[in-house]
């Protein structure tokens, strides 16, 4: 991994350091597990399963999410997947605070995209 693309990934939130040592120092693996996130379709399922009102889908695609995330030291994904598990962990439709889930998810959606795009831009 190169010193600028390492730089750009911690100055944005990214746990480098701390996940290349669950990776067990290997750096090469750890970047080819990094660039496997742009094709993680979680977010995508979130959005689709708020839409439709299933908010049980939505908690264990933000479930997933947030463990994927956490094991590629992504904490600015994680700790919003995070939120959004919190705000659907065992309610009921009628129970969802939908204005707070819709916000956080869409701020999770820009995180998620702007990690996509930077590593679709170091690939």
């Amino acid at each position: 991994m190169d010193e600028e693309f390492k730089k750009l990934l911690i100055e944005n939130g990214a746990d480098v350091e701390t996940t290349i040592k669950r990776f067990m120092g290997n750096e090469g693996l750890y970047l080819k597990f990094l660039m496997k996130f742009p094709d993680d379709k979680n977010y995508e399922s979130i959005q689709e399963h708020i839409a439709e009102g299933n908010y049980e889908a939505a908690f264990n695609d933000a479930h997933t999410l947030k463990g994927v995330s956490a094991n590629l030291g992504l904490n600015p994904i994680y700790e919003g997947a995070s939120r959004l598990v919190e705000l659907l962990r065992g309610k009921q439709p009628e129970e969802v605070d939908v204005e707070e889930v819709n916000r956080v998810k869409d701020e999770l959606g820009e995180k998620c995209s702007f990690f996509r795009q930077l590593l679709k831009e170091h690939a």
